[in-house]
């Protein structure tokens, strides 16, 4: 009897064991698989030419919620966002982004440069090597390869065996050659002048494909030759200043700067398509002409993940016209947000809600109209090369008894000769060192480096480290000099950028889609940690001379 007891005492203990081994296993939870990356089946990378970030904050609440909200509110945003090099312009910013690395890397130091080793200037994307696709004119003949090392884009193309396509598109050339990379393909541009169509170059194809061909015979783009007039009453557009000031340059047969904008020229449907590009009618097309490109190519529908790079020109032709503080920049602002709104909506349609990625930065802030600013009592003005030039060569013809010393002035930089200096028995360093010191001297000249101080000192911030960052030792000067603050080599009216001040540094940085996480961040990023950010998100390797890094806290 004692026996069967404990028997019955050790079947029930065995069985208890089982049903708690049970009922532990019912709370394991079912395992996720292991992501070591993202898929997401399109990347779109946008890049607003001349956006400060300041655009995004005034403008805000005219914004709709579809466009840059939507970006901000469902995304993740970078507020304290920079260049982290000079010079601060089209060319070197859209490398710079796609590369992830700067000027002293990619090598494109400018949009246009003085190439020491073959004396003569030469421009970032140009290259007569290669034929124009699209037009009988020359605005075809580009290429990337002035650009010394990889994209982001390349990368896409070598990770998936070149079944991920990558597609480009700016009204400028050099915003679609640059990012679209040396692997890209297509990029195209727009050709405004008489033609009003959409070009490329045989670096990538030598005919146009037949939606392209479809798209220029349209009238796409005749429908936009109208009156640009303000999208809401110009009296709420409080964020900017008076709409007639001195502080803007008219078009042609106005007789002044304001609104509505409907000269002859702008609403004459079979010529002078280059006026396009001066109004929000540019982005407008940019984006039509994109979503196009997302359908005829089949963007986003297999599982290789595709690039869809889109630059939007209009807002720097429309800065560099009506400056910074304008009530046109105001209204482009506003309607690029409903460009951005309608690019959203139809990734959500076409490619799917969570299955595309996105990011949106600028490729160079600007400064306000230093004229204005004078008007304000800020410091603030303007540099005439002309004048300065003259007194230069007085000085050269003192110290050196001729001005050949000097090969050529440009972008801010003095590219000496180095057989002359040899020949007049002088120390290399030490005509740097002459010359930068005798540049200090003048009043609008904020500050001066030496290509020597560049190659022997590694500088970690200021000026002078971005200033070393956007140094390329085989393309730059041997003297660089900057202007003061608010100073600019620029005519009186409209906005520039170029400078390594904060208002051209400072450009916002968002990312929005699969793999992002919501939220912001105010530590400092740089334009070089874009490209590998999204290399991460992919898991691919890094561009290749890559010296950013990627900003940890966007990334799921």
């Amino acid at each position: 009897m004692k026996g069967s007891s404990l028997f019955l005492t050790f079947i029930l203990l065995i069985f208890s064991s089982c049903l708690q081994a049970q009922r532990n296993k019912k709370k394991v939870p079912d395992e996720k698989p292991l992501e070591i990356a993202q898929t997401p089946k399109l990347v779109v990378g946008i890049v607003v030419d001349q956006m400060r970030y300041d655009y995004l904050t005034r403008f805000w609440n005219h914004y709709g919620e579809g466009g840059f909200k939507r970006l901000v509110r469902e995304g993740f945003s970078c507020k304290n966002h920079h260049f982290n090099y000079a010079p601060t312009s089209t060319g070197p910013g859209h490398a710079s982004i796609y590369t992830g690395t700067t000027p002293k890397m990619h090598g494109i130091i400018a949009n246009n440069w003085y190439d020491k080793t073959q004396d003569l200037g030469v421009y970032c994307a140009g290259d007569s090597k290669y034929n124009s696709v699209g037009t009988s004119s020359n605005a075809g003949k580009m290429s990337p390869h002035r650009m010394l090392s990889t994209t982001v884009t390349d990368q896409l193309r070598l990770h998936t065996q070149k079944r991920g396509k990558v597609i480009a598109v700016a009204l400028k050339d050099r915003g679609a050659v640059l990012p679209g990379g040396h692997m890209a393909n297509a990029a195209y541009w727009f050709e405004g002048n008489d033609l009003g169509k959409w070009i490329t170059s045989t670096y990538y194809m030598n005919q146009l494909p037949q939606w392209v061909i479809n798209f220029n015979a349209s009238d796409a783009v005749k429908q936009y030759k109208k009156a640009w007039t303000t999208l809401k009453d110009i009296s709420l557009y409080v964020e900017s200043g008076a709409d007639n000031n001195a502080y803007e340059t008219p078009f042609e047969e106005e007789a002044s700067p304001t609104f509505p904008h409907s000269t002859p020229n702008l609403l004459n449907k079979e010529k002078d398509f280059e006026i396009l590009k001066y109004t929000p009618y540019g982005n407008s097309i940019t984006t039509d002409f994109a979503l196009e490109a997302l359908e005829k190519e089949g963007l986003g529908t297999d599982t290789s993940t595709d690039f869809l790079a889109i630059s939007y020109s209009s807002t720097d032709y429309i800065g560099h016209k009506y400056g910074v503080n304008s009530k046109e920049i105001q209204d482009t602002y506003l309607r690029l947000d409903l460009d951005l709104e309608r690019i959203l909506k139809t990734l959500d349609q076409k490619v799917g809600v969570g299955e595309y990625t996105v990011f949106l930065t600028a490729d160079h802030g600007a400064v306000h109209v230093p004229a204005y600013l004078r008007d304000q009592k800020i410091p603030a003005g303007y540099i005439d090369m002309g004048s300065m030039r003259g007194k230069f060569n007085e000085f050269l013809r003192y110290k050196y008894g001729t001005i050949d010393v000097v090969r050529n002035i440009s972008n801010f930089q003095v590219f000496l000769n180095h057989k002359v200096i040899e020949n007049l028995d002088i120390d290399l360093a030490d005509a740097q060192e002459e010359i930068a010191l005798e540049l200090l001297r003048y009043d609008k000249v904020n500050t001066v480096y030496t290509a020597f101080q560049m190659w022997q000192n590694e500088y970690t911030s200021g000026i002078p480290y971005i200033l070393q960052k956007g140094y390329n030792q085989k393309r730059s000067g041997d003297v660089l000099f900057v202007p003061r603050p608010g100073f600019a080599q620029y005519g009186r009216t409209g906005s520039t950028h170029g400078s390594p001040m904060i208002y051209d540094t400072h450009v916002p940085l968002l990312f929005f889609g699969k793999g992002i996480k919501q939220g912001t961040t105010v530590n400092r990023t740089e334009i070089p940690d874009i490209a590998p950010t999204i290399s991460t998100l992919l898991g691919m390797a890094f561009p290749n001379g890559t010296t950013g890094k990627p900003i940890e806290a966007v990334l799921e």
